[in-house]
């Protein structure tokens, strides 16, 4: 007999500041709650260097802080927090579903938080060569380049860390940063023996002919050289709404935006959406997290089928 799936009352995509309160929220009002996160270090306020401006904080602290205290919160109020990237879901039944490479989460709710820093391609040949050598989620594909030599484009903690998931399956990983430095220089990942960090180099094309065959890339100097690569990873970042994982499940708008109404409800019931993924016009951790709150008592009332939203879930 197969076993049942766990079932969420909410499942919230996203651990940046809008899925964290959205946790909070849900968690406190005694719903079954879980949080995917693709990295706790990948959003844009984990890149922050100083916040000063949130409320409640009386001294500036580096933005990864300010989110480490909201998740321990979210957790602290009951939410389970799963760091695992999301490669998919289903949301035409009445039970939604977030799929995961190794297994996939159903909830009775879904919450949208995954923020603005996609970026569509922009190095020469990138678009030309998806899934055909380019890929954004090595977790997800790494175990195809056995042996084989790929290369990781960025330099945050997020692409360091998929740097070592494909050194375990690659013959040698070249970590490739545009600036002089990585975000984490002391991570272990930098001394496998298999992984080689080039620091200074931009990425200018993605060649082959029907795969990926190598790069060109420029140094700090100008110089241009190629390296033979089977794959290659990118972790830059931009500031398109990451929506990719949805395939067209969800209306968005032209700019890839999920339209959401005053209670951050989508164009499917049951679904909510939240913070900079909404493209909301002011974009600070304040409104995100305002928005999660929202998203939270909007997912409460759809549950309990309630006309208004609970105002005070500490009774």
């Amino acid at each position: 007999m197969e076993e049942q799936a766990e079932l969420y009352d909410v499942i919230i995509i996203g651990g940046g500041p809008a899925g964290l309160a959205a946790g909070q929220y849900a968690a406190r009002g005694k719903l079954k709650t879980v949080i995917l996160d693709k990295s706790p270090t990948a959003g844009a306020l984990a890149y922050s260097s100083k916040i000063e401006n949130y409320p409640g904080l009386m001294q500036p602290m580096p933005g990864k802080e300010l989110l480490d205290l909201m998740r321990r919160q979210a957790i602290g109020f009951g939410a389970e927090y799963v760091e695992t990237q999301i490669v998919g879901v289903q949301l035409a039944e009445e039970i939604k579903e977030a799929i995961a490479m190794d297994r996939s989460y159903s909830g009775k709710t879904m919450i949208i938080a995954t923020g603005s820093m996609g970026r569509r391609p922009s190095i020469a040949g990138e678009g030309e060569f998806l899934g055909r050598g380019v890929s954004y989620c090595a977790t997800c594909d790494a175990a195809f380049y056995r042996g084989m030599t790929v290369c990781v484009i960025g330099s945050s903690e997020e692409a360091v860390k998929e740097a070592g998931v494909l050194s375990r399956y690659a013959a040698t990983v070249y970590l490739i940063s545009p600036s002089r430095k990585v975000h984490t220089e002391d991570h272990p990942v930098l001394q496998l023996p298999n992984v080689k960090v080039l620091l200074g180099h931009k990425v200018i094309a993605v060649e082959g002919t029907d795969l990926v065959e190598k790069i060109r890339m420029r140094d700090a100097d100008d110089r241009e050289s190629e390296l033979p690569v089977a794959g290659v990873f990118v972790y830059l970042h931009g500031n398109k709404p990451v929506v990719d994982f949805l395939y067209g499940a969800i209306e968005t708008g032209e700019d890839g935006c999920i339209p959401v109404n005053a209670m951050m409800e989508t164009s499917i019931p049951g679904v909510f959406a939240a913070g900079d993924v909404t493209c909301t016009e002011i974009r600070q951790v304040v409104v995100a997290a305002a928005q999660g709150c929202i998203a939270a008592l909007s997912a409460e009332r759809y549950l309990y089928k309630r006309t208004k939203v609970r105002s005070d879930w500490g009774k």
